[in-house]
């Protein structure tokens, strides 16, 4: 049988320290988001060792593989607890994982600090009185929400390009059905003249698919339908694995929209070195080209490939470190490892994080400690992810329309 556990410890027993602070992290090991984001979270570990560790201790960190499913990463929690006795909970990624997962964190009600999980579902679950939990990845519905200023504010500069027919092409689980959800809400409100796509979203379709990810592939029925509608706006909402076999089967079915989107939480590490890339838009909270204009996400984009001989290739990755990062600094500004007084740090902390932005806890529909609040909006363009918007971090002009498939 598949061992469930596996455990990276990183500690600096040099130190000679008495005790450790435990964080214990679940991730999905055998996708690149998990992958790199396991990564950067013992990259900032080693970081926060060789300075000297926290309040006097050593910082050990104990990564599990929930492997995409939700009773391994429910197992998971519950053996950090236990058997490693952790101090702290940080990772995730997947909204179908994290759901079975909270019951079992409101158990313990350790301090939480969740970089996954985008599901309003999962919100739910949680509940407004769980002050020990924070979020920081958008939720889906502040994801649609950044995404509408976002193409509001393109269809300004860029007068050429026209948002109003959207078709949403989402997997069968918890992450891309919330987002459907989320755009249905949205066109709900739209539709009587509110909300904010009121004006720029005027129709609305969307079909599910199976991820490969989770046993699917086949994507030609539901690109079959979007090329019949033929919307302004294609956004397929998947995983890094559906990535190329959904331009490759669009490709032979000869659909080019205008604007052809991606919004999977991470995309593959040699995804632009594929020629069908180029053009593709895609939703994320970091691109590799933030490193030209911003110090820390330099810092971390250097540490990162000279510690691991490779490329952040998924916004998971500079989310890693920073969820380790704000979780020690709530730690520092507490001055001891009491649950209130670090609840209360954390609240009060601003982080300037790799990912781009300050990182400051507010509350959203349901919580009180929500992080992020948008994403970004950016672009393949010969290889590389490019910032479109916001514009204060712009790094190239949009291509549009979608330059399609001639000579790819």
């Amino acid at each position: 049988m598949k061992r469930l556990f596996v455990a990276f410890a990183v500690v600096v027993v040099a130190l000679g320290f008495a005790s450790t602070i435990k964080i214990g992290a679940v991730l999905p090991l055998s996708d690149i988001t998990g992958r790199q984001a396991a990564n950067a979270m013992k990259l900032a570990v080693k970081e926060i060792n060789a300075a000297g560790g926290v309040l006097g201790m050593p910082v050990e960190l104990f990564i599990v593989d929930d492997e995409m499913k939700p009773e391994k990463g429910a197992a998971a929690i519950d053996r950090l607890a236990t058997v490693e006795k952790v101090d702290f909970f940080v990772g995730g990624m997947s909204s179908g994982v994290h759901l079975a997962q909270i019951p079992i964190l409101k158990k313990y009600q350790k301090i939480t600090v969740w970089i996954g999980a985008a599901s309003y579902r999962c919100e739910e679950a949680v509940g407004p009185d769980a002050d020990w939990y924070f979020h920081l990845h958008p939720w889906d519905y502040l994801q649609g929400e950044s995404y509408a200023h976002g193409w509001r504010a393109i269809t300004q500069k860029y007068p050429q390009v026209k948002i109003e027919k959207i078709f949403i092409a989402y997997e069968e689980g918890a992450f891309g059905t919330s987002s459907f959800k989320s755009y249905q809400d949205e066109f709900e409100l739209a539709k009587k003249g509110t909300g904010v796509w009121a004006g720029l979203m005027k129709d609305l379709r969307g079909a599910p698919f199976k991820s490969v990810a989770l046993g699917g592939g086949d994507y030609r029925a539901v690109l079959m339908q979007a090329k019949q509608y033929n919307p302004d706006l294609f956004i397929w909402a998947g995983y890094d694995a559906d990535a190329i076999p959904i331009l490759i089967q669009a490709k032979e079915i000869g659909f080019a929209p205008k604007l052809f989107v991606g919004a999977p939480p991470g995309w593959p590490a040699d995804f632009g070195k594929n020629p069908l890339s180029h053009g593709v838009i895609l939703y994320g909270m970091w691109a590799p080209a933030l490193k030209d204009v911003s110090a820390i996400a330099k810092h971390f984009w250097d540490a990162y490939v000279k510690e691991f001989n490779e490329e952040p290739a998924t916004y998971f990755a500079p989310l890693g470190y920073t969820n380790i990062m704000f979780l020690v600094e709530g730690i520092k500004k507490a001055g001891s490892l009491d649950k209130d007084a670090i609840i209360k740090a954390l609240r009060e902390i601003e982080y300037e994080s790799p990912v781009g932005g300050v990182l400051k806890i507010s509350p959203s529909r349901i919580i009180k400690n929500q992080g992020f609040r948008a994403q970004k909006i950016l672009q393949w363009q010969n290889g590389v992810q490019h910032v479109i918007w916001p514009f204060e971090y712009q790094t190239a002009e949009l291509i549009y329309p979608f330059p399609g498939w001639t000579g790819k």
